[in-house]
Formats: structure tokens, C-alpha cells, sequence
């Protein structure tokens, strides 16, 4: 373990030898940190955090910490990480509360760039782009390879479904389902994320599906109920994966979805 003279660890966390913590950190007590991980300068943790392996901390990000929603009053809530993240300058990210789960929780391989932020019992997946200044309220969920563009707001308990796309300086305030693609303040549906899906080798049958899916939701003028049912019919013979995610982020909408 490699730990710069100026930075101060509690004698209670759990560092793996492997970890590297430059100048001016502060390692708080009920932490975690598993193998692999950097924290470059002047990172703030404090727990209960379990930090996952190999992630890397750029300087004044701070971790941990605990939330300024006025119901939390110190209980011992958590925050879970997990592996290959990159948390970028002034990034923070607060523990949850015992009004939720009491865990915020980030999966892994995402990118939190300059001054993004995570607040109290969000969940955050796998492969996520934070664009500069993008912030989530309390109690959001954020599925799978969805980008967030510099200057997003999301209010608290929206649902941003897998492979979604948010451009710059937009506001949501409902949830966005899988593949849609919004952007504007307050936030407009302005198509599908067809870049995103080629991308990360979804196949040509499974985008065109999702078109024809897409087009049932918004642009037939059918309520949420008869879109559903009709997607599920096209669906009913080719079984299509991708097409099942577009479904149930539509399904599990409890703010309701943005049309």
C-alpha cells in the first residue's frame, strides 16, 4: 500500500495493500477499499463505504458522504461501488437514507466526470457517461450505458431507462424509457438512440423492432395501456431481448413516462 504522509486514514477502514492514496486524503472510519483502486489527492471517503476494485478517485472528489436531506439525522446508511469507475474532479456522492433502502449504490466501468453528483438511495449501473455538472436527486434510478450530457438535472425518483441519451442542459422530471433519446429544458423526446444501440453491438433486427416499438408509443396517439399490449404483440413471435427492456422500463414507470 502507497499512502502519502499528509493524507489521514481511520484505524478502522479496510484497505487492500494494493491501493494507492496520494496527497491530502481523508480515509474516514467503516471504509472499505478492495484492490486496485487510486485516489490521486485531496479525495474525501467517508463510510459506511465498500469501494469495489480498481476505480480511480481524481483530486477534491468526495465519497460518502451525508446527505443534506433535512430527514436524515446521522443513522448509519451506506454507500456501496463497485469496480472500474472513474470519478473525476469535485465529483460527490452521498450515502442514502433510512427513509429508502439506507444504500445508494454505483455498479461499475462508469465515468463520472468534473462535478457530477449522486445524492442520497440512488442506483446507478453499468457503463454510464456523467457529463460535467450532471446531477441526480434522491431516489433516482439510472440503468445501463445511459449518458447523461454536461448540465442535466434529474428530479428525485425518475427512472432513466437502459441505453437511454440526455442532451446537454436538459431537466427531467418524468421517466425516459429505454433507448429515448431527450434533450431541452424542460426535457422533450427528440427520437431513439440509434448511435448508442450500434455502438454497443445491438443488432440491426433488434433497432428495427425498437423502431416500430417507438414509433407505437409516440406517435400513434394510442394511450400507454394499447402501446403496451401492441409492442407486446410485436414482440410475441420474436421473443427479442432488447425489445423486452424497451417493455418493462415502461412498465415498472411510477412517475410516468415522458411523451
Amino acid at each position: 500500500m502507497t499512502i502519502h504522509e499528509t493524507s489521514i486514514i481511520h484505524p478502522s477502514s479496510k484497505i487492500d495493500d494494493s491501493v494507492e492514496i496520494g496527497p491530502y486524503c481523508i480515509i474516514g472510519k467503516n471504509v472499505e477499499i478492495k484492490g486496485g483502486n487510486k485516489l490521486l489527492s485531496h479525495v474525501v471517503i467517508k463510510g459506511p463505504t465498500s469501494i469495489g476494485s480498481d476505480n480511480i478517485f481524481y483530486q477534491f472528489s468526495t465519497i460518502g458522504e451525508d446527505t443534506p436531506d433535512k430527514k436524515f439525522k446521522g443513522e448509519e446508511t451506506k454507500l456501496e461501488i463497485g469496480n472500474n469507475n472513474i470519478f473525476r474532479e469535485g465529483v460527490t456522492v452521498h450515502r442514502g437514507t433510512i427513509q429508502d433502502t439506507g444504500i445508494t449504490k454505483i455498479c461499475s466501468d462508469n465515468l463520472f466526470m468534473a462535478y457530477s453528483h449522486i445524492a442520497h438511495d440512488c442506483e446507478v449501473g453499468n457503463g454510464n457517461v456523467f457529463a460535467n455538472n450532471a446531477g441526480i436527486a434522491g431516489h433516482v434510478n439510472i440503468g445501463n450505458k445511459v449518458t447523461l450530457g454536461a448540465l442535466t438535472t434529474v428530479h428525485q425518483f425518475c427512472k432513466l431507462g437502459d441505453f437511454s441519451f440526455v442532451g446537454m442542459n436538459t431537466s427531467i422530471n418524468m421517466d425516459i424509457p429505454a433507448y429515448v433519446k431527450v434533450a431541452a429544458d424542460p426535457a422533450r423526446v427528440i427520437g431513439l438512440n440509434t448511435v448508442g444501440m450500434t455502438r454497443n453491438d445491438i443488432s440491426a433486427d433488434s433497432i428495427s423492432l425498437i423502431k416500430k416499438a417507438y414509433k407505437l408509443l409516440y406517435k400513434k396517439k394510442l394511450k400507454i395501456d394499447q402501446a403496451i399490449d401492441k409492442i407486446k404483440d410485436l414482440n410475441h413471435n420474436e421473443n427479442d431481448p432488447y425489445l423486452d427492456i424497451f417493455i418493462k422500463s415502461i412498465e415498472i414507470s411510477e412517475r410516468g413516462i415522458l411523451r
